[in-house]
């Protein structure tokens, strides 16, 4: 079920090398057609454990516009980011940025977190939602991917009529 596989992928997840996993796979998205041909990139801000890839905000920033979530209330709105603004902890301890929300439909690249995900582009979060909730006011045009490390990646993981998947499971 899904609550054991959370459990399960965040006790694998410290034992991996998460800074050595996270610049292959911010390595292989640079790769990336999609990614190469987008303007306007959607990044998560690293809670611990997780894949960090802010330094493909550093090495683009001049080519391409950054955005990060916020929680507000219920849903996620996505804030212009640049590397070096202002930041904010926020009630569920995540770090986002303190600028005006604005439409997530400008974004043509999300990248989604995950603890773990399947082949099929399923993928668990922490168990709130907001993800699934916020694919839906993303443009249908929109590239969406979740970085995942290898041993996190399943063939298949339990499904709910709500979950949505990603287009991409990008790996080291």
């Amino acid at each position: 079920n899904k609550f054991e596989l959370r459990k399960n992928a965040k006790t694998i997840r410290k034992a991996l090398n998460i800074d050595e996993i996270s610049d292959k796979i911010a390595s292989k998205i640079e790769k990336l057609q999609e990614f190469q041909n987008s303007r306007h990139v959607l990044l998560f801000y690293p809670k611990q454990d997780e894949i960090n890839l802010l330094s493909l905000c550093e090495k683009y920033c001049s080519q391409k516009q950054f955005y990060l979530p916020k929680v507000q209330g219920e849903n996620l709105v996505i804030c212009p980011f640049e590397c070096g603004m202002p930041l904010e902890i926020s009630g569920y301890n995540i770090v986002e940025p303190c600028s005006m929300p604005v439409s997530p439909q400008i974004v043509d690249f999300a990248i989604i977190p995950c603890l773990c995900a399947d082949k099929r582009g399923f993928r668990i979060g922490y168990g709130g939602g907001f993800y699934d909730r916020f694919l839906l006011k993303l443009s249908k045009n929109c590239i969406k991917i979740s970085p995942v490390p290898e041993k996190l990646l399943f063939d298949e993981i339990p499904t709910d009529i709500y979950d949505l998947p990603v287009d991409y499971v990008v790996t080291e």
